[in-house]
């Protein structure tokens, strides 16, 4: 099955409102001639409403790095998919490793997060991802099918339509490591499989995975080459156009 290519910025905690317009067109120019990848940037939400007007009439989608499952409430510091949305976003991250390692995120959290994005109509970029640890201790398959089935519990066939799984080798974000293309595919594999029994097979073929662990220009095309890797999540090559646009490119030829 053929399976249209995503790469998606994570501009994580960088990147001023002043500055986002800059970086968005920049984007949008450097990337306008690929229309066969799907391109988005996912910035702070301060953020969002500098991307989007940014963004109008181009290639380029705009995104959040986080939602809270509740519409409205006393959630200080926090951001409902309605907010999102009424600022034009269309896409949010749930469940990065970084929220899970720094802000309490559990499997269940990302569960109600992941809901309830998909609920709004957004697209939902459910992160799953070892570390270090976990694959030295041969939890691998342990822990991607427990972050699967509690993560994605209750999330039908339909919803898969706006979900969108990025596989995060922990140990590889922001330490220049990169797992092999072979390694990649095994773990994107057994996503795949996992969601198959979720959803089933014919539904699962049908999402995409993106390979969330130091892709960059240099490596995007071996790994965007694999089966089952459809895209990218993109950290530090995301907040220069330049580079961003030659993984864009990477995938684009694929």
């Amino acid at each position: 099955m053929s399976r249209r290519k995503i790469i998606a910025g994570n501009w994580k905690m960088n990147i001023k409102p002043s500055e986002t317009a800059a970086l968005v067109k920049g984007v949008a120019e450097a990337t306008k001639g690929f229309a066969n990848v799907e391109v988005v940037c996912c910035t702070p939400a301060i953020d969002v409403p500098a991307a989007v007007a940014a963004a109008a009439g181009t290639n380029v989608g705009i995104g959040a790095e986080n939602c809270h499952w509740k519409e409205s409430g006393a959630y200080t510091g926090e951001i409902s998919t309605g907010m999102l949305l009424d600022a034009g976003a269309k896409y949010v991250i749930i469940g990065h490793s970084e929220r899970r390692q720094y802000f309490g995120e559990t499997d269940e959290t990302v569960n109600l997060r992941a809901r309830a994005a998909i609920a709004a109509g957004l697209t939902a970029i459910v992160c799953v991802g070892e570390t270090l640890e976990e694959r030295e201790a041969g939890k691998l398959v342990e822990v991607i099918e427990r972050q699967m089935n509690v993560g994605l519990k209750d999330v039908t066939a339909a919803d898969c339509e706006k979900l969108v799984i990025a596989y995060e080798p922990v140990w590889a974000i922001g330490t220049g490591k990169t797992a092999t293309p072979d390694q990649a595919q095994e773990v994107h594999a057994l996503i795949r499989a996992t969601l198959a029994k979720l959803v089933g097979a014919e539904t699962a073929e049908k999402v995409r995975i993106q390979y969330g662990g130091s892709m960059k220009p240099g490596n995007a095309a071996e790994l965007l080459a694999k089966k089952d890797i459809d895209g990218g999540l993109i950290g530090g090559a995301a907040l220069k156009a330049a580079d961003f646009a030659g993984i864009v490119a990477a995938a684009a030829a694929e």
